[in-house]
């Protein structure tokens, strides 16, 4: 079992930085696959990054490719997602999500915890 709390979220103005983290508790969370996603009204959920906690492996999708960054602290057992150069399209709900497995996931069905969300809503 893992649980997993976001913060950060905010309003912000485009061109303008957040950080999102995510604090994990639970059993081997090495083992572990942790993501972002984004829904924002009106539409479906939406991947935005990925990454292995034992490799440090990560993905992130077109959209947020070279603006977003992903990482994660082993000591803290936390995940972060630094949002830089943020858009107006940016504004949704961001999650953390958990997946018990070492493997890169890229949709929600594969994840198997997940947070409340935060929001992030970016001004233009």
């Amino acid at each position: 079992q893992v649980q997993v709390v976001e913060s950060g979220g905010g309003l912000v103005q485009a061109g303008g930085s957040l950080r999102l983290s995510c604090a994990a508790s639970g059993r081997a969370i090495s083992r572990y696959t942790m993501g972002w996603f984004r829904q924002a009204p009106g539409k479906e959920r939406e991947f935005v990054a990925v990454i292995s906690w034992i490799s440090g492996s990560t993905y992130y999708a077109d959209s947020v490719k070279g603006r977003f960054t992903i990482s994660r602290d082993n000591a803290k057992s936390t995940l972060y997602l630094q949002m830089n150069s943020l858009k107006p399209e940016d504004t949704a709900v961001y999650y953390c999500a958990a997946r018990a497995s070492t493997n890169l996931v890229f949709t929600a069905t594969g994840y198997d915890y997940w947070g409340q969300g935060t929001q992030v809503t970016v001004s233009s």
